[in-house]
């Protein structure tokens, strides 16, 4: 990897100090157990496509909407200027702002009364999980010594799949106990449909995790990257590195769009495959909270591995692994005969799309100066985040309304993995040539 002027060398003689293990792994834990957090206020409304389109009148147009743009729009205009903030105030008391934005957003989702109501509590979602990210990755960049990254980046990363399995579970049972009441009432917000309630009980305890990290304790930033730099200094950096750096960020796109398009599967189903929005869930939900972790935390463990061997490209030789794996199950899920078939090849679906979702940001701290990570680390969540959001709950909506007039769902969510998918595969050997960790 070629550095400009002043990029990538050492400013300081002064070892960076550490925090102790415990220190870390607290530091990592609740960076995790957010994250959780943010998954599942992301994933509620897949869960709830069914009830939201019956009490609100919406199409499945309408539905893609909610379930990506309307999130990733500010996500990914504010994911800049965040990142800038990252480099340069306390990480510890961003995220924690971030936290308590989205989870009061995901409340007021409970006493949306229209689809107009119900987008504006999404966008502030998106809003608040920015700030994460790139707070995120610094923190634990400088908690943990590179040949130890691997791990609580994996642990970390493994929060997608628990907290989307969490959505699942805990979400089908809270909306299941809401169904099974005669009414429910809540002060101020008044009558409330089960799913309305869903959004306020999914919402409230994220506050808790948004106290604990506003007192945390932040790590000492490494004396080695010599203090923040501008945004324009990191822009140029990654022009002049764009090879690299865009082909990383281009297949991990390829994973966010399938992943994403995945948010109709609920609907999918208990349309095609008349299974009960519990049944769904409690199949899904377990299969994300106990494969997911397991795929992405040996993940890390290979990563280290590799690392400690001495092949510094390893991580981006997993993330060719499981797009490889993610790209042909994905397209082949949703076509199979039955539910139970569906599923056993979405597993292997899941099994790529851990691979990639850890071992990639690790490539990624493997390439980026210590000095723009956090920058760094937001234009790459914003661009794989804004990315599959917009594009694949969207693109699964447009195409069954238009394409096949709102009658065949398999087609729609086959049709996205497909078309983003086989182009995405002719990027491998490019991002493996380009791929040069300093």
């Amino acid at each position: 990897m070629k550095r400009g002027r002043g990029e990538g060398r050492s400013y300081s003689n002064v070892p960076h100090q550490y925090p102790s293990p415990a220190r870390a792994w607290y530091l990592v834990a609740l960076l995790t157990i957010a994250y959780i957090f943010s998954f599942i206020d992301k994933y509620i409304p897949a869960l709830l496509v069914e009830p939201l389109k019956q009490d609100l009148g919406l199409s499945d147009t309408q539905m893609g909407l909610l379930l990506g743009p309307a999130f990733a729009v500010l996500y990914a205009t504010l994911g800049l200027p965040l990142g800038w903030l990252a480099d340069r105030r306390r990480r510890t008391t961003l995220a924690a702002a971030g936290v308590a934005l989205w989870s009061m957003a995901t409340a007021l989702s409970g006493v949306a009364r229209s689809f107009g109501h119900l987008l504006l509590a999404r966008v502030g979602v998106g809003i608040g999980d920015a700030a994460l990210a790139p707070c995120a990755l610094s923190l634990i960049s400088d908690s943990f010594p590179p040949e130890k990254r691997g791990r609580p980046v994996a642990l970390y990363v493994a929060a997608q799949s628990f907290g989307a399995g969490l959505a699942m579970l805990g979400g089908a049972a809270v909306l299941a106990w809401a169904t099974s009441q005669a009414e429910i009432r809540l002060p101020l917000a008044g009558l409330l449909q089960p799913w309305q309630f869903t959004f306020i009980a999914v919402g409230i305890p994220g506050l808790l995790i948004a106290l604990l990290l506003a007192t945390v304790r932040e790590p000492a930033r490494d004396p080695m990257t010599g203090g923040a730099v501008s945004m324009g200094h990191t822009l140029r950096f990654l022009g002049k590195n764009w090879r690299q750096f865009g082909s990383l960020t281009a297949v991990v796109c390829v994973m966010t769009i399938i992943a994403y398009s995945q948010n109709f599967y609920a609907a999918l189903y208990q349309r095609n495959f008349a299974w009960d929005i519990t049944r769904f869930a409690t199949w899904s939900g377990l299969a994300l909270i106990i494969q997911g972790p397991l795929v992405v935390n040996l993940t890390g463990w290979a990563c280290d591995r590799l690392a400690a061997r001495g092949i510094p490209g390893g991580p981006l030789l997993i993330t060719v692994a499981g797009t490889l794996l993610l790209v042909p199950t994905g397209i082949a899920a949703p076509l199979m005969p039955t539910g139970e078939l569906a599923f056993l090849v979405w597993l292997f679906n899941l099994a790529g799309l851990s691979m990639v979702s850890a071992a990639a940001p690790v490539a990624l701290l493997g390439i980026t100066p210590g000095e723009m990570r956090g920058q760094v680390s937001a234009l790459f969540y914003m661009v794989i985040m804004l990315t599959g959001l917009v594009v694949g709950p969207l693109a699964v909506g447009l195409f069954n309304d238009q394409l096949f007039a709102g009658e065949r769902l398999d087609l729609a969510c086959a049709l996205v993995p497909c078309i983003v998918g086989v182009p995405g595969l002719l990027l491998l050997g490019y991002a493996r040539r380009h791929y040069t960790p300093g």
